[in-house]
C-alpha cells in the first residue's frame, strides 16, 4: 500500500492527497503529529534520501532556529534529533509505495510518472 507521510493541515499535504483522491490511488495518510514518528523510521528517509533533502530549510520553522541551533546539524544523528523534536521541519510530502524509491514533495507531473511506472 502506498503511504503519503506529512502533517495534515500543510497545504502541500492537502494538494497531494487531493490528486491521490482525484486520481483513484489506494493510500494511507501518516501523519507526524498524530501518527507519531521514530528515530527508526526517519533513519529509513535519511539513508534513501539524505538529511539535507528531508530537513526544510526553506519553512517557517528552519527559519525560527537560531544561527547556533542550525550550526548544530553536523551529521544524521543531529538532524534526527532534530526531526523528532520539531516534526514540521521535515519536508513534506513524503510518498512511499512499495518497490519504488521515495518521492520527496508534490508535483503534479513527478506523481502522474511515480504511478504510471510499472
Amino acid at each position: 500500500m502506498t503511504l503519503l507521510y506529512g502533517i495534515k493541515n500543510c497545504d502541500t499535504i492537502k494538494k497531494a492527497r487531493r490528486w491521490l483522491e482525484e486520481h483513484q490511488i489506494d493510500y494511507r495518510f501518516h501523519d507526524y503529529r498524530t501518527d507519531g514518528l521514530d528515530s527508526a523510521l526517519l533513519e529509513t528517509f535519511v539513508a534513501e534520501l539524505g538529511r539535507d533533502a528531508l530537513l526544510n530549510t526553506r519553512g517557517t520553522t528552519w527559519r525560527t532556529l537560531d544561527a547556533e541551533r542550525k550550526a548544530a546539524i553536523t551529521d544524521d544523528a543531529s538532524a534526527i534529533a532534530l526531526m523528532l523534536e520539531m516534526p514540521a521541519i521535515i519536508k513534506r510530502p513524503l510518498l512511499c509505495s512499495p518497490g519504488k524509491p521515495m518521492l520527496l514533495g508534490f508535483d503534479a507531473s513527478r506523481y502522474q510518472q511515480f504511478f504510471s511506472e510499472v
